[in-house]
């Protein structure tokens, strides 16, 4: 498979990532230039530590930048866009391509399997790193509307939101290779996703399911406040040690794919 494959994916998705990284960036860009309408607002940090606030992911004082960020942009619509993006590129590079014929012709190649799904894997990151970029500079861009966030905390946190994403395209990835089929895997990364997210978002006020909150992926990149604590070297090291499995998983699973 020659080296440039990778562009060839991106070229097939750049209008869905494209889409994306506009659509995230113009929301971006209201809610920083709302904050200051709001930051004085004290009736909305009563909405802090209720089931309804921590259901749509809102941690800490939805007044200050932090909360006002996470309550509106990290704790919930950012992550789900960029799942939406690596997910569905996850479930459509292998299984979506099986279906369609392709893929077992692009396997004819005197290329390792493992290479195909690397540079794929490639693609995901790239299509995943533009949009975080895209939503990282809207979020500094929010310092001329007086919503002061660190750079460096701003940056960690959208990486971490990268790093989840890559970890679920990788289930999609593994998913698909299993199955052979697109709505499966799909599914069960979507799944894995959406338990993942309720773990980490309800643990803050269910204390019987508290303790479970090490479990979610969520947690690690920005149900702990990230952007306003930062980004610890465990938040990293689960992200990256998830992914690394799952990346084992998916390698050992299309290697022993019996393609259509």
């Amino acid at each position: 498979m020659p080296a440039d494959v990778i562009w060839l994916e991106l070229r097939l998705r750049r209008r869905g990532m494209l889409g994306y990284a506009a659509g995230m960036a113009l929301y971006t860009l209201v809610v920083v230039a709302l904050y200051p309408s709001f930051k004085n607002s004290t009736s909305l940090d009563s909405l802090s530590g209720s089931a309804a606030a921590a259901l749509l992911g809102v941690s800490g004082q939805l007044t200050s930048p932090g909360g006002w960020l996470n309550g509106n942009i990290y704790g919930n619509f950012f992550p789900l866009i960029m799942l939406l993006l690596t997910i569905g590129y996850g479930a459509a590079c292998l299984a979506g391509q099986d279906e369609d014929g392709t893929l077992a012709l692009i396997t004819t190649l005197p290329v390792p399997r493992s290479a195909i799904l690397l540079q794929k894997l490639a693609a995901m990151a790239a299509q995943a790193l533009f949009l975080a970029a895209a939503v990282t500079a809207c979020v500094l861009i929010g310092r001329g509307f007086h919503l002061a966030i660190s750079s460096a905390d701003a940056v960690a946190t959208s990486v971490a939101v990268v790093l989840m994403g890559l970890d679920f395209g990788l289930v999609a990835i593994t998913a698909g290779a299993a199955t052979s089929r697109r709505g499966t895997a799909l599914g069960i990364a979507s799944a894995l996703a959406v338990a993942s997210y309720l773990l980490s978002a309800l643990a803050s006020s269910i204390t019987a399911i508290h303790p479970a909150r090490y479990l979610s992926l969520f947690y690690w990149s920005v149900g702990n406040d990230q952007i306003s604590r930062g980004v610890s070297p465990a938040d990293y090291a689960i992200l990256v040690g998830v992914g690394l499995c799952a990346l084992g998983a998916a390698v050992a699973t299309f290697r022993r794919a019996d393609l259509n």
